[in-house]
């Protein structure tokens, strides 16, 4: 690709880059090409990001990631509340996320088998030694896949103009109520046209909503704030938060 394509992209990004993805989804293969190509040093970055190392295109995560872009296009959806590369980001750490978790376990069948000990039991320490090692660096993932989570899903709730300091004030304080607002949530999530509803109006569909439950308005619209924020964590598909909100 020319570098003047490859500029022309970028500096479309903004504007374009949503509108060339829904074109990509109706079967513009030479166009899917032009904007991974494009996108490569972001695919990098973010792939590097995660792995805590600099990534170059011969190693197999930069493969993973770049699968994943692709995955981001296909998956990509209008309305869904984030941009295409606030997207993608999020698909690409999860799939790298998912590939160093499956070469820690692998590396745990092929390196943490204990040998025969010698006398001073030397091997057994060393398995030990291994084991904690991978270990620690598997929580390590876990701990900054949560990070990011938590990071992404403050902008979520920006775009509702609420934050955590706003939900802790008004999360019910008994425990029926919060799980009820949990149900209204989850079916709120399972109804295409209500999460449609929420992500673009930034508001319940309250109407809609009461006609699938058996609670009053006065009690959905006291818990407003509570209902949409679980219900961000659902949209979003935040693994690491949904352990919050789950009985």
């Amino acid at each position: 690709m020319s570098t003047a394509l490859v500029s022309t992209l970028k500096n479309n990004t903004i504007n374009n880059l949503e509108d060339k993805v829904m074109i990509i989804q109706k079967g513009n293969d030479f166009l899917r090409d032009e904007l991974i190509e494009a996108y490569q040093p972001f695919i990098k970055k973010v792939t590097s990001k995660v792995c805590s190392q600099y990534i170059d295109r011969t190693m197999d995560e930069f493969s993973v990631g770049l699968y994943a872009f692709n995955e981001a296009i296909d998956q990509y959806q209008e309305g869904q509340g984030s941009r295409f590369l606030s997207f993608a980001d999020m698909v690409i750490r999860r799939r790298v996320i998912d590939y160093i978790r499956k070469e820690v376990r692998q590396n745990r069948l092929i390196y943490l088998q204990p040998d025969e000990e010698d006398e001073e039991g030397r091997v057994e320490d060393s398995y030990a030694e291994q084991k904690a090692a991978m270990d620690h660096y598997e929580e390590s993932i876990q701990a900054e896949n949560r990070v990011y989570e938590i990071e992404e899903y403050q902008k979520l709730l920006k775009d509702f103009s609420l934050n955590f300091k706003v939900l802790s004030k008004h999360c019910p304080k008994h425990v029926d109520a919060r799980e009820n607002a949990k149900e209204i949530a989850r079916l709120l999530v399972e109804n295409r046209e209500m999460a449609e509803f929420l992500l673009e109006k930034k508001q319940l569909p309250i109407k809609d909503l009461l006609s699938m439950v058996s609670c009053s308005r006065k009690t959905i619209e006291r818990n407003r704030k509570y209902i949409i924020a679980v219900s961000l964590i659902y949209l979003g598909d935040f693994k690491a938060l949904k352990s919050y909100i789950q009985p």
